[in-house]
């Protein structure tokens, strides 16, 4: 048998699922506030007083970083689009919305020492029923910007 033979489509290989049969109610057990990654990463909200806008701290733990001590990007990028799906949701807080991130960019400016404390402010920028556009800061202990995240949220109504 050759390798050809062994190789099967995606498409055969994982069918694909109905989008409608992903949806969750609210009232769904799998729903969870907080989510399960906002309390594996140690986040805690500081402030979510204003709406469109939300600051979150989180230690950077020894668990999420590489082997130089430093934290894994991908750590940061996932404190970075909890904190702004959570500005999302206060901007549209009037409407009861699931908020789900349609896409995210992100630039690391300084690394992350295991030890350093993160604050992440996320503020909406623009938004309209159905989208809302987000912008995220992550600073360290000392005040230093360490990354800065965009971010589009798709708003949908909860029913």
């Amino acid at each position: 048998m050759g390798s050809q033979d062994s190789v099967r489509p995606a498409r055969e290989a994982a069918p694909e699922t109905p989008i409608a049969s992903l949806s969750v109610t609210p009232t769904d057990p799998r729903v969870q506030v907080p989510p399960n990654c906002d309390l594996t990463l140690g986040m805690v909200c500081l402030d979510k007083s204003e709406p469109g806008r939300t600051v979150w701290r989180m230690l950077a733990d020894e668990r999420f970083a590489n082997p130089t001590g430093v934290l894994q990007g991908g750590f940061v990028t996932a404190f970075a689009d909890s904190t702004m799906g959570a500005a999302s949701l206060t901007w549209a807080k009037e409407r009861k919305v699931f908020s789900a991130n349609a896409e995210l960019k992100i630039s690391f400016f300084k690394p992350v020492r295991v030890g350093s404390t993160l604050t992440c402010t996320a503020s909406v920028v623009s938004g309209g029923t159905r989208a809302a556009f987000v912008e995220a800061e992550i600073t360290d202990d000392e005040g230093v910007t360490v990354a800065k995240a965009t971010s589009t949220y798709l708003l949908r109504p909860r029913s």
